[in-house]
């Protein structure tokens, strides 16, 4: 097992800086996840890490040697693809004991890895199977097995759920973190699935266009975002963001004195809830003309406008009657409330 550290990593392709600057200490044992949207440069990091990448500045180490210069196969790393990269001409067993005869690992050293990482993945009826044989669950769970079986300082996921349906991906993840507690290796996952990467973390990295934005466990960046991007990124529906000064259409009772150049409030879906109109309580109230209801079992999600038309989303029990063109007025207590400036950097 090993600690990552990454000081000042930069990677240009020509004129574009990709990476911009990534400092970031990953402790031993622990499972980071590196999430953003498409192009914000979570794989090219993770590419990076791995030596599949070279950097352009700053250093990486692992285990304490920086490996800036070393070969991916010198980096005492496994890498999880989400294609599972797996020799179609093998058995499962083959596939897991590839690796390791390369490395001229002894035979029985070989055999004890492979049932040990079987056992783990319930793979072991799959061993004499070709990966043909095999859905894409079980592929996956190779993918994995063949990581396992190298003992590595640290685990590198590139999104290897993608390819499985929502049902399986639920699955996979619970294995996933139930595997990382097991064997306490140092791991790093690029998703850009939030819900993946919020069920999954013990820390989260949101990256955006190369850059850090902010990193915390996944319970401190939905309760406390530092920046818009955050706010909207994380969590979902996305946080609602109203943008403007003060006025009549947002009543905001007994709280403290808003911070002075206030531009945008931020509220969550799940903390506004229906409630009287003179609701005497701290916080937030609003009246909401309904647009739409999106019912998703237990709970449903209404969309409607501000009287100025800007949107909102707030959420109601799933038998609620509340209907189209209806006036809603819903609240929210002021610990719930987030400030940004015209930044987009948090106030309070």
């Amino acid at each position: 097992m090993a600690n990552i550290i990454l000081n000042d990593v930069r990677k240009k392709y020509g004129p574009v800086e990709a990476i911009q600057g990534v400092s970031l200490d990953i402790a031993d044992g622990e499972l980071v996840v590196l999430v953003g949207p498409s192009g914000c440069g979570k794989s090219t990091l993770l590419r990076m890490i791995a030596g599949l990448e070279s950097i352009t500045g700053g250093t990486i180490s692992i285990g304490g040697r920086v490996v800036n210069e070393l070969e991916p196969s010198e980096r005492d790393i496994a890498m999880v693809f989400q294609n599972y990269a797996l020799y179609p001409h093998m058995t499962v067993r083959q596939n897991l004991a590839y690796g390791l005869k390369n490395r001229n690992t002894p035979k029985d050293e070989i055999d004890r890895r492979i049932a040990d990482a079987a056992k783990a993945l319930e793979i072991e009826p799959f061993l004499d199977r070709k990966p043909r044989q095999l859905s894409g669950g079980q592929r996956q769970r190779v993918a994995m097995g063949r990581a396992i079986v190298r003992e590595p300082a640290a685990f590198l996921f590139d999104e290897p759920l993608s390819n499985l349906d929502a049902k399986l991906r639920v699955q996979m993840r619970v294995e996933i973190k139930r595997l990382q507690r097991a064997l306490a290796t140092t791991s790093v996952y690029v998703t850009h699935d939030q819900m993946e990467a919020m069920t999954l973390a013990d820390r989260l990295v949101v990256l955006n266009a190369g850059r850090i934005e902010q990193v915390g466990t996944p319970i401190e960046l939905y309760e406390k975002p530092q920046t818009t991007f955050v706010a909207t990124f994380i969590g979902s529906p996305s946080m609602n963001l109203l943008s403007k000064k003060w006025s009549s259409d947002w009543r905001i009772g007994n709280g403290p004195s808003l911070p002075a150049g206030t531009a945008t409030l931020g509220v969550r879906p799940e903390d506004l809830h229906l409630s009287a109109s003179n609701s005497a309580d701290s916080g937030l109230t609003i009246d909401v003309k309904v647009a739409a209801v999106e019912l998703v079992g237990a709970e449903s999600y209404v969309h409607g406008t501000l009287p100025d038309r800007q949107p909102v989303v707030f959420r109601v029990p799933g038998r609620s009657k509340i209907g189209l063109d209806d006036l809603a007025t819903v609240h929210a207590a002021w610990e719930n409330l987030h400030f940004f400036d015209d930044t987009g950097r948090r106030l309070a």
